[in-house]
């Protein structure tokens, strides 16, 4: 029998090490002239590929790698140059060190220039820089980056296809500055593409991917219009490559008739989240169209249960033969850590479930050789993942009856407030005598090297118990002295004891473990550390009351505690796949519902129960809302259910398209939302104010993912917009998000401008 083709579709940038991550912020602070860096990045690429090519993978992604994010190489590789930033196209790939400087404003802000906005890759945590575009954009290829990698992985005699993400895709997921619908200008991006597409073929592409995840969403007309001469385009360039269609994230749905209908060589499908699409992209596959089967999970580390798997790849053979077959991950491995190799912390019999990117590249050629008719020669590993799997589902560490027993006594009254906002709102001004537009920040203050250091020395056992504990009161109490000195008037403790604000509860919950190195990218050089949710989650012990009492008694302003919200919890998590995602939620719910009642009766006025990632998680397709969001709004009202009227309920979102939620950031009735707003310009309040937000809102005035100061201008500006919009009794003043990543000396000199900025509206407000 013939053996199919194996791929993958993408690999995971940053390092084992987060050797990226490392490289790319010493370029930044100048510690570097960007040799140093593009080594780094060069030895990850040769290192990342020769580990595919010696798992056996026959098309190795290239062009995928970045140094912050593959929508900005692909913006760039089209010539889109906001004019901000000097509106000549220029490519990072040809080594003017001005051009990486420019590279990294557009992503950071530079000279008082705002960044690109950033938010979130379809439903995963990873950002994106959203591609900005003019009324009258012109487009040019203008970046050799990808021919460039494409050359290096030839010469290290990889089996390479090079990646690119496809113009549908590109334009739907941009916005232009007038207002006005992208893909309208599918026809003046077309040819840049065939340019980038030849080039691609002049340096020795013979196999190309070009990604178009939109084709899993609902679709627009426009949308549906733009496929097929756009995927022209591509094939009329490179009539001699193999030519992948990349869908992945879900099931093609009624798209499955367009994408298999383009002139591509290969189309490949996630059957982990569509599974059910396998027989009917099989029935309407035509006859010279090869079929890439996304068979193990690109999103979760939980190992593949191989026999449950083979199903789907026998049908597929049976159905085309194993010539016309590819096997590979649902997705790129992107959001997977690299290695669990390096984890040495975890357990036996959890590390026996777990798979991470390296692992599911073992997956891959396993099925792969059976699909090829050889099963001897991976028997041991098949039966190896079965006792795995056997194992997994029997565990006596997973279900709990006293959870289940919890769960069962949850009643609609217990995810309702007491009394309705009106109500809830003069309790708690009668209480809290706050100024009008209040200040606040998110929660964390800068996590610096010394603070790091301490968390790091007493995980070693180098500093005791009563000196670490010393060392964050001191921490804490500079950092409340610090809020008190510029005149907020909403305080915070600065979670100096948390290393992240999800992995800091799987620490402390039943239900959940944590790795070592377990490491994805959230964006540029960010990375985040997901917990792992392997059973029924509880609460053995409150999690932040100590702190949070604590710096409450430093103080006599108003201190709110700070928690993570249940979606955002289960989002961030890498989560069990054995029960309904909405079961896990309300689990944490109610073990947050534990921690907020302890903190109300702490002292507390305020708590803040953070759910950025509730946009997030909203699925792909329309028809799937409102199940999700009725269980997401239920989780998040339950955890704050127990608060009296005279409580203050904050919650948080960032880096989100929220106008497709509108109707539940209402059902959530939080007393008090901060939102991330400095980057799109105040994009959300039209929104926000169509909808007549009926509580109080904080759009944040300063972006903190920039380095930039926001100056008076700026705050003034985004004020007048939001007063304009809200009015002033129902406004906060706050920063987009929390202040972990920044220094202390912006940090204080930002906050000294925002708390100004509120001022000078209090004072005209106060006038005639």
């Amino acid at each position: 029998m013939p053996a199919p083709v194996t791929a993958t579709l993408g690999f995971p940038r940053m390092g084992v090490g987060r050797e990226l991550k490392r490289a790319v912020e010493r370029y930044w602070k100048g510690d570097d002239d960007g040799q140093e860096l593009g080594a780094t990045a060069a030895e990850l690429r040769a290192r990342h590929w020769q580990l595919q090519v010696e798992a056996g993978i026959d098309r190795v992604p290239v062009g995928d790698f970045t140094l912050y994010d593959h929508a900005l190489d692909t913006s760039l590789a089209l010539g889109v140059v906001p004019a901000r930033f000097g509106s000549t196209p220029f490519d990072p790939a040809a080594g003017d060190p001005a051009d990486l400087d420019r590279y990294f404003a557009l992503c950071r802000g530079a000279d008082g220039h705002p960044p690109l906005e950033m938010t979130k890759w379809f439903d995963t945590n990873y950002h994106y820089l959203v591609p900005e575009l003019a009324p009258d954009q012109t487009f040019t290829f203008s970046s050799t980056q990808v021919a460039a990698h494409l050359a290096e992985a030839l010469a290290q005699g990889v089996p390479a296809r090079a990646v690119v993400l496809g113009p549908v895709t590109f334009l739907a997921l941009s916005k232009r500055t007038d207002g006005g619908e992208p893909l309208d200008l599918l026809d003046a991006v077309l040819p840049a593409y065939g340019d980038w597409v030849r080039s691609l073929v002049a340096a020795g592409a013979t196999a190309i991917q070009v990604d178009e995840p939109l084709l899993v969403t609902d679709l627009s007309e426009a949308a549906r219009a733009a496929y097929p001469p756009a995927l022209a385009t591509v094939r009329a360039a490179a009539p001699e490559a193999e030519i992948t269609l990349a869908t992945y994230f879900g099931d093609l749905g009624d798209a499955t008739d367009l994408a298999l209908g383009l002139p591509v060589d290969v189309v490949h499908v996630d059957l982990v989240r569509g599974a059910d699409q396998l027989d009917r992209v099989l029935a309407a596959l035509p006859s010279d169209t090869g079929l890439s089967l996304g068979l193990v999970d690109g999103r979760n580390i939980w190992r593949s249960d191989l026999a449950a798997v083979r199903p789907l790849l026998d049908r597929a053979v049976s159905r085309i033969g194993a010539d016309r077959v590819q096997i590979a991950p649902s997705c790129s491995l992107l959001h997977l850590p690299v290695d669990l190799g390096r984890e040495t912390g975890l357990d036996d019999e959890l590390r026996s479930w777990l798979a991470f990117a390296v692992q599911r590249l073992d997956e891959v050629r396993i099925l792969g050789t059976l699909a090829a008719g050889d099963r001897a020669a991976v028997a041991d590993a098949l039966a190896e993942n079965t006792q795995a799997a056997v194992a997994r589902r029997t565990s006596r560490r997973i279900h709990r009856p006293d959870v289940a027993e919890r769960m069962a006594s949850v009643t609609p009254a217990m995810a309702a407030r007491p009394s309705p906002y009106e109500v809830r709102a003069k309790a708690q001004r009668d209480r809290l005598d706050l100024p009008l537009l209040p200040t606040t920040t998110i929660g964390s203050f800068p996590q610096t090297a010394e603070v790091r250091s301490i968390r790091s020395r007493h995980r070693r056992g180098e500093l005791s118990e009563e000196a670490y504990v010393e060392a964050l009161r001191a921490e804490t109490e500079a950092c409340v002295r610090a809020q008190e000195e510029v005149g907020l008037d909403v305080l915070v403790h600065g979670e100096f004891e948390r290393r992240d604000m999800v992995e800091h509860f799987g620490l402390l919950l039943d239900g959940f473990t944590t790795t070592t190195n377990g490491w994805v990218q959230s964006y540029g050089s960010r990375c985040v550390k997901p917990p792992v949710i392997f059973g029924d989650v509880a609460r053995p012990a409150p999690m932040t009351v100590e702190w949070s009492a604590f710096a409450a008694g430093l103080t006599d302003k108003p201190m709110k505690g700070m928690l993570t919200g249940p979606v955002t919890i289960l989002q961030w998590s890498f989560v069990r796949d054995d029960q309904p995602l909405a079961d896990t939620t309300r689990q944490i719910a109610l073990a947050l519902r534990d921690e907020v009642t302890d903190l109300i009766d702490a002292g507390l006025s305020v708590v803040q129960v953070d759910e950025p990632a509730l946009r997030e998680g909203l699925p792909l397709r329309r028809a799937d809302h409102q199940d999700y969001l009725a269980w997401a709004v239920e989780a998040f009202r339950l955890a704050v259910g127990s608060a009296p009227d005279e409580v203050q309920i904050h919650t948080h979102m960032c880096y989100a398209e929220f106008g497709d939620i509108l109707d539940a950031i209402v059902e959530l009735d939080a007393d008090v939302i901060s939102m991330e707003a400095s980057r799109s310009q105040m994009e959300l309040l039209d929104d926000f104010a169509a909808r007549d937000y009926p509580n109080e809102i904080g759009p944040g005035v300063w972006d903190i993912h920039s380095p930039l100061v926001p100056t008076d201008d700026d705050l003034d500006r985004l004020l007048a917009q939001a007063t304009a919009t809200f009015g002033r009794e129902r406004l906060w003043v706050n920063p987009d998000c929390g202040l972990k990543t920044r220094g202390w000396p912006e940090v204080h000199a930002s906050l000294e401008r925002l708390v100004a900025a509120a001022a000078r509206v209090r004072a005209a407000t106060a006038g005639p």
